[in-house]
């Protein structure tokens, strides 16, 4: 079997979307600097970060329905040029001093969506691009991609919106004039020949949420995730304000989350040697406590210090998405995953965006250290649940798919890295 490294479809849909993701990043960190520069409200900035994440519990199912029935590769390509012309209204209002936080908010929601519909796609075109048993080990690899894409991006976008306020706008909508190009020389059909399927969509989204709600151990796992996200999205919210009521510079802040970046990317590396060696439940648990570490701020309330207790569970979580995502994608069935992946990922995302509207408005009425003891006690709680959890004691294992005889030997440090 052709290992990952040289496969050419592979290669270019990670290297297409490694620039894509690196420009959204940058501009995930330059949408709460622009709202915060032009409006000085924390509050304003959590209500843009929930448009941006709001599309998965908006769009999910239907892009799931979507991407089994269209062309995947057209559906990217379609969300790739729409995100481009969101991205250049940002700058055309910026130069023309016209810019507006309802625009803002709109372009944020806009980006958001477009994500939802290419994200879904794109799962279907690594299972078609790649063996199934070489799928935990895709993958890790993409752990990998979006590990140095938060090593990358969020310095960028500080050192961008440093310069000047546009510039992370521009980076992201060329980022994406990349991934059009990238997909247009892929070969790989990016679904198998199948009859066009005639039910209704509500029958079609209920297929999906069927056969994954029948899987306890993808159920409950998506549900944990759910609050994981919201946890994670909140503390970033968190973390930008807090660093600048603190005075922190936008580029140091990107620099300082790049540390998450880059103790995940070595995660990414560890990730296939790691599956081979520990169970689902075991890499489970061990992300899981090691969420609880946000308790530390109410000791030392620095910015700091949420970084610092950051950093152990983001070198564990590629561990763990690879796992799980590499098994959920290789079980299902080709004319069902858009639609299972779209479920899992609406699940695991519908909190999300609740995530910085809620550390928004902690922020505003209550001050950092209660807004932290909030989400540091919902990390905890996580924890424990997933630990008396039986669906999660009772969690599957990678040799159901035969992956200790290939694929998880076959990724090594290079395959990871060409992401």
């Amino acid at each position: 079997m052709i290992p990952l490294r040289r496969n050419r479809d592979f290669v270019l849909l990670q290297l297409g979307q490694g620039l894509s993701t690196v420009g959204s990043a940058s501009t995930q960190i330059a949408y709460p600097l622009l709202v915060l520069a032009t409006t000085h409200s924390a509050v304003r900035a959590g209500l843009v970060g929930f448009a941006n994440l709001a599309p998965y519990a908006l769009f999910g199912l239907l892009a799931g329905v979507a991407a089994d029935r269209w062309n995947r590769k057209h559906v990217m390509v379609w969300m790739d040029l729409v995100r481009v012309l969101g991205a250049t209204s940002i700058v055309v209002a910026l130069v023309l001093d016209e810019l507006t936080f309802p625009q803002i908010a709109l372009v944020a929601l806009l980006e958001g969506s477009a994500y939802v519909f290419f994200n879904i796609a794109e799962v279907g075109a690594l299972r078609s691009v790649v063996p199934a048993r070489q799928l935990p080990a895709a993958a890790a690899a993409e752990q990998a991609r979006m590990s140095v894409v938060t090593l990358a991006g969020p310095p960028l976008g500080g050192a961008l919106f440093a310069i000047a306020r546009s510039l992370p706008f521009i980076a992201d909508a060329v980022s994406y004039v990349f991934s059009v190009a990238s997909l247009l020389l892929m070969r790989t059909p990016f679904q198998e020949t199948r009859e066009r399927d005639a039910a209704p969509l509500r029958a079609q989204i209920r297929e999906g949420v069927t056969w994954l709600w029948r899987h306890a151990y993808l159920r409950t796992s998506a549900l944990i995730f759910a609050g994981d996200n919201f946890v994670f999205q909140a503390l970033f919210l968190a973390f930008v304000v807090l660093a600048r009521r603190n005075g922190i510079s936008g580029g140091v802040i990107g620099g300082l989350i790049a540390t998450i970046g880059a103790c995940s990317l070595l995660g990414s590396l560890a990730a296939p040697r790691v599956a081979k060696r520990l169970s689902i439940r075991t890499i489970m648990l061990l992300n899981q406590w090691l969420n609880g570490l946000f308790v530390l701020y109410l000791v030392w309330p620095s910015p700091y210090v949420l970084i610092g207790c950051a950093i152990p569970g983001s070198f564990v979580v590629p561990w763990m998405n690879s796992v799980v995502i590499g098994y959920r994608t290789a079980v299902t069935p080709d004319h069902l995953v858009g639609r299972v992946s779209s479920v899992a990922r609406n699940i695991a995302l519908l909190a999300q965006p609740l995530g910085p509207l809620a550390a928004g408005l902690l922020l505003g009425a209550f001050g950092g250290r209660v807004a932290v003891l909030v989400l540091a006690f919902l990390a905890v709680a996580l924890a424990v649940w997933s630990t008396l959890s039986p669906s999660i004691r009772d969690a599957p294992s990678l040799d159901e798919l035969g992956l200790d005889e290939l694929s998880l030997d076959e990724l090594d440090p290079a395959d990871a890295a060409l992401a």
